[in-house]
Parts: C-alpha cells; sequence; structure tokens
C-alpha cells in the first residue's frame, strides 16, 4: 500500500465538506508534507504518530522561521485530520491534542525611539492646565523611570514614595510588594507635581498619588489618554516598561536585578528583553559598520 493511501488523504478530504476549496487544498498539502516529514523519522501510518511527533514537527516549523500564522495553519490541518480519524475511530487518541503552536505572545516588545521618547518626556500640549503638565511628567518619568505597570502606578498611593530616599514601594501581581529605586528625574517631578495635587483634589481622604481631571484616582484609561495626547505616534504606556528595561540590559544590568525591579515571579519573561536587546545590536552593527 503506498504512503498515500495509508494516510487516506482522499477520504480526508471528502469529509471537509463546508470548507472552502482553497481551504481543502492546504489542509490535503499540510498534511501530507506532515505525512513526508514523519516519514524520515520512521513513521510510516497515522496510528504510529505520537504527540512527541506533532510537537517535534512544530517546534521544527518553529525554527524553520516560518511565521507563526502559517505554524497555526498547519497545526490547525493537523488537528482537523486526526481528529477526523479518531472520530471515525481509526486511532484510539488523537496526538495533536494538548499541542500549542507559538503565540503572538512571543513578539519582540516594542522599545521607544530616542525621539520617541524625547516626545513623552518634554511635550506639554498647550492647552492643559499647569496642573496637568506637572503631573502628566511626574506619570510618565515614573513609568520610564522605574519600569512600572500601569496598573501599579494607578495605585500608588501619597506614602508608596519616598522622594528623599528615591524609592517607591509598589504592589504589583499577585499582591507581592517590592520596593524599586525611582531617579532623580521622576522624583523631582513628583516633588513639582504634588504641591498642585490640592487644585483637583476632590475628596479630602483621597490618599491617591495621581489623580484625574474629577479629583479622584487616576485610571489606566487616563494614563492612555495622556500618553496619546504626548506621543508622535500610537504608543502603549507599557512601551515605557519595555524601554525602562531595555535600556537597563543595554547598559550591562543583571538579568537578575532586572527581573527583581519588574516584578517577573519567571526570570524567561524578563529573558525576552534580551532578545531585544540583542536584535538592537545587530541593527547597529548593520547599520554602522563597513564591513557588515
Amino acid at each position: 500500500m503506498s504512503g498515500a493511501n495509508r494516510w487516506n488523504l482522499d477520504g480526508f478530504v471528502v469529509s471537509l465538506t463546508a470548507a472552502a476549496p482553497n481551504t481543502v487544498s492546504a489542509y490535503q498539502r499540510d498534511v501530507r508534507l506532515f505525512a513526508e516529514w514523519v516519514s524520515r523519522h520512521g513513521v510510516a501510518t497515522p496510528t504510529q504518530v505520537t504527540k512527541a511527533h506533532v510537537r517535534s514537527y512544530v517546534a521544527f516549523l518553529t525554527t524553520s522561521k516560518l511565521a507563526r500564522r502559517s505554524i497555526a495553519r498547519k497545526k490547525a490541518a493537523l488537528s482537523r485530520y486526526f481528529g477526523w480519524l479518531s472520530r471515525n475511530r481509526k486511532i484510539k487518541v488523537d496526538p495533536t491534542l494538548g499541542v500549542k503552536t507559538p503565540s503572538d505572545k512571543g513578539r519582540l516588545p516594542k522599545v521607544l525611539t530616542a525621539e520617541q521618547l524625547r516626545a513623552l518626556l518634554e511635550h506639554h500640549p498647550d492647552e492643559h492646565p499647569h496642573w496637568r503638565h506637572l503631573r502628566d511628567d511626574a506619570v510618565v518619568e515614573m513609568l520610564y523611570g522605574s519600569g512600572l505597570r500601569v496598573s501599579e502606578l494607578c495605585s500608588l498611593d501619597i506614602d508608596s514614595i519616598d522622594t528623599r530616599r528615591g524609592v517607591v514601594r509598589v504592589m504589583g501581581k499577585g499582591n507581592k510588594e517590592r520596593v524599586v529605586p525611582v531617579g532623580k528625574p521622576a522624583t523631582q517631578a513628583v516633588r513639582a507635581w504634588v504641591p498642585l495635587r490640592s487644585e483637583v483634589l476632590e475628596v479630602i481622604d483621597e490618599l491617591a498619588l495621581f489623580l484625574n481631571h474629577r479629583g479622584r484616582r487616576i485610571t489606566p484609561r487616563d494614563v492612555r489618554r495622556l500618553i496619546d495626547d504626548r506621543a508622535m505616534s500610537p504608543t502603549h504606556p507599557h512601551a515605557l516598561r519595555h524601554t525602562f528595561a531595555t535600556h537597563l540590559l543595554d547598559n550591562g544590568a543583571d538579568l537578575r536585578a532586572v527581573q527583581e525591579l519588574l516584578g517577573h515571579s519567571d526570570v524567561a519573561t524578563t529573558q525576552r528583553y534580551t532578545h531585544v536587546s540583542k536584535e538592537r545590536l545587530k541593527t547597529a552593527y548593520g547599520a554602522s559598520h563597513p564591513r557588515a
């Protein structure tokens, strides 16, 4: 029996009654390519395919630098195929169950350019009152200078920051508290903002460090709005945290120290920024070195 007959691709194609013609041909091609790949590893029939084979194939596609969307489509084709075999009792276990493909979460974090960062730190929209300029200065300086999450910044109280010692006490994910250094520009910006806080304070017992125009604790939406007002192009507030981490690593900071500053429970999350630093070095080399 030929390889194609062992895999019964014709029967699989017939089962795809609701799929568009392009999808049918793509699924057929994807399953055939998988069959050819596993045959090189001693697998002759679909009944011999294990979850380890599927995982190895996804890993192979990933290291081949195939687009994530293409990998996801190929995995979907295999899931459809082996699901069909399982429903027809041709195999006992579907080997694609539980096998994940690379997600878009694996994308490298966006790092702001010097020009983009300068705009956020220095641009003051003319229509805003003076208190708003000072508050927004302090917010941006804290996000970039201490690498805080937006939710962490919004939860800061007046007594969370010690401008004399240059530290801020942050309640991070999982209610884990950490103490993060605050640079001189950020402490100066907070000191300039705090005396004007009373101009917008609505409730006398409001403890929030940063207030919105209603005199209440600032919200993530307020932060996104102020970033939009200052940014040269659409920018997410989290980009300041990415830039904070990348700049530390670019300048020789220890990975574990950066992990602690960011409040990551797993160092693998922090390691994403080492990839960013390497990519930046490659870009600089390619643009600057005469032998690149």
